[in-house]
């Protein structure tokens, strides 16, 4: 087993621990911060991202906690020598953290007889469903995510390495805010599908589908953003 394998997995599952256990939070019946909102849900998202990053980042790895990210890296970089092990972290951290989402939660999925709101807990939805505009709108957030990212890390904004991670959790948030409403802001392929295998198989009272018809879109529509984020901001001298 790999660091980068292992760094991805461990950094992962504490992403989803934090940000679909924030979303649990608001929208599970009985819960004590049950209706409280938006910026909660930004606001708990962005902690997920620090932590999952310091998590990843202190037993080794580059702390991607997404494809979109791993895949836009090596694309410009040229250098693919990680990206398996790095994905296949991403993706089975993902579906940990859903388990440990669903076991924190464990007597309140049945105190929910939304259907919908269990699902939401696990993995993303459009606000209105348009392929197209659906499509658009995630590829804009994760250009926005690498693009920035790549703004913090360039030479001009010398950004000193310990602050990277919290600055990248303010832009997290920052996307939640501004671009976050149409379609739940995955702009992550395996912050959505591990969560939602995990949701698919798990005994969770009364959930109904995973709404495979949308999934592909969260997966596919990120990895297109986060390479021409990268592009970009390579082709305008920020890297």
């Amino acid at each position: 087993m790999g660091v980068g394998f292992l760094s991805e997995l461990l950094g992962t599952m504490t992403l989803i621990l934090f940000g679909d256990g924030v979303v649990a939070q608001v929208l599970l019946n009985k819960s004590k911060g049950q209706n409280s909102g938006w910026i909660v849900i930004t606001a708990g998202w962005a902690f997920a991202v620090l932590c999952g990053v310091l998590v990843s980042v202190a037993a080794g790895g580059a702390g991607h906690l997404n494809p979109a990210v791993t895949i836009a890296f090596a694309v410009i970089g040229g250098d693919w020598s990680e990206v398996v092990p790095r994905i296949a972290g991403e993706f089975v951290g993902a579906f940990l953290g859903g388990v440990l989402v669903w076991l924190a939660y464990l007597p309140h999925w049945e105190e929910t007889p939304d259907q919908g709101l269990k699902l939401a807990v696990f993995c993303t939805g459009p606000a209105i469903r348009n392929t197209g505009a659906n499509i658009i709108c995630e590829i804009i957030g994760t250009f926005a995510l690498l693009f920035v990212v790549a703004a913090i890390g360039s030479k001009a904004v010398a950004m000193p390495g310990y602050l990277g991670p919290f600055i990248v959790a303010l832009l997290v948030w920052g996307i939640g805010l501004s671009l976050g409403g149409p379609t739940g802001y995955a702009i992550n392929p395996a912050r959505d599908l591990g969560p939602r295998i995990a949701h698919a198989v798990l005994p969770i009272a009364g959930k109904g589908g995973s709404d495979w018809g949308y999934s592909w879109i969260p997966v596919v529509a990120p990895v297109i953003g986060g390479v021409i984020g990268l592009f970009v901001a390579k082709a305008t001298g920020m890297m």
